[in-house]
């Protein structure tokens, strides 16, 4: 009797939670939104016709310096001066940084007293030789002692020339790594000098708008920082390999202005003239979904969303000229793309 009773406690207890399981499964799937597909989606869009780009096209990039280098010590020893801060304009050739030579030259003072004393020899061995006073062996030893001697006072001097580190190039300096006291050694950067006479500037370019740029011809060029200022940039490289962009850069060279006020990082930008006679399908940039590599839109057919493959040619400001994939009375959507999908119905909003 037990045994039976047990047995209908326990299927009662699974009737239970079974009852209890569907009943929170319903509960569920009531709260979660269902998303009908065949609902139309609302969105906004707008006929194609050809226009003439009249703004013009420009490309941001990044100033950089010309050239710059951090200097270090060809020998090793401690710095007795530091003869320029961070800041300070120099000019090539300029002293840098002294550093302590002073047993260099009591080294070299010793060379030079050997130089004296063996040159002497070397004329009163001479006399002695001619008159057969002494063996010539003897003669030929002291001869190649004094020109021992000589090689090593220009090691000597050279070693002491290389104390006074100098500027390879004008500039300004701008990082101080070391001071007075320390210790200088060969790869140790003491200075970094930069020189923004001239500048690099760098844009990158998609592969179809390479052909805007030619090599050694100029551009307009401008900083952010200082847009009523417009440079000459003449284009000195065009890159071989692109970036995960698909872009190309494209490398001017620059003659930064006299007072020097063009810095190296700012932003600044090249700009096109584009003298708007051709028409063709300019949209906005912000129809475009898909990825750089292949840009897409949707099309409205029908009633439909119908997905296409463009490409695009030139970009300027928040609209972009396509080269294939639409043509003239085309309708496409610029907004609403949320839950939008291929072959998804839309009513179009005024």
């Amino acid at each position: 009797m037990k045994k039976i009773i047990y047995i209908i406690v326990a299927l009662a207890l699974i009737a239970v939670v079974a009852i209890r399981l569907k009943t929170n499964k319903e509960t569920t799937v009531d709260r979660v939104y269902q998303y009908n597909k065949e609902q139309a989606i609302n969105v906004q869009a707008i006929t194609l016709k050809l226009e003439s780009p009249e703004n013009d096209i420009s490309y941001t990039g990044t100033f950089e310096p010309n050239k710059e280098t951090r200097i270090s010590a060809d020998i090793q020893g401690k710095i007795n001066a530091v003869l320029v801060d961070v800041g300070s304009v120099v000019r090539k050739g300029q002293a840098l940084v002294q550093l302590d030579n002073s047993l260099l030259k009591l080294q070299l003072q010793t060379v030079e007293i050997q130089i004296e004393g063996l040159d002497a020899d070397v004329k009163r061995y001479t006399v002695l030789a001619n008159a057969d006073a002494i063996q010539g062996v003897q003669l030929e030893k002291t001869e190649l002692a004094l020109k021992s001697a000589k090689v090593q006072k220009a090691t000597l001097t050279e070693q002491i020339n290389k104390t006074n580190i100098t500027a390879p190039f004008g500039g300004i300096v701008t990082a101080k790594l070391t001071e007075e006291g320390a210790f200088a050694a060969p790869g140790i950067p003491l200075l970094q000098i930069t020189d923004i006479s001239s500048l690099k500037f760098t844009v990158n370019v998609p592969e179809q708008e390479l052909s805007q740029f030619e090599t050694n011809q100029q551009y307009a060029l401008s900083a952010d920082a200082y847009p009523e200022t417009v440079l000459a940039g003449k284009v000195i490289l065009t890159g071989s390999k692109a970036n995960l962009g698909n872009s190309f850069p494209v490398q001017f060279s620059v003659n930064n202005t006299a007072d020097l006020k063009i810095k190296s990082g700012m932003f600044g930008n090249v700009q096109l003239k584009n003298d708007g006679k051709e028409k063709s399908i300019i949209i906005p940039a912000s129809a475009i979904v898909g990825t750089n590599i292949q840009p897409q839109i949707y099309l409205v057919k029908n009633g439909k969303a119908i997905l296409q493959n463009i490409t695009t040619s030139n970009r300027f400001q928040n609209k972009v000229q396509v080269s294939s994939g639409l043509t003239e009375g085309d309708v496409i959507i610029t907004n609403g793309f949320i839950n939008l999908f291929n072959g998804a119905n839309v009513t179009i909003s005024n």
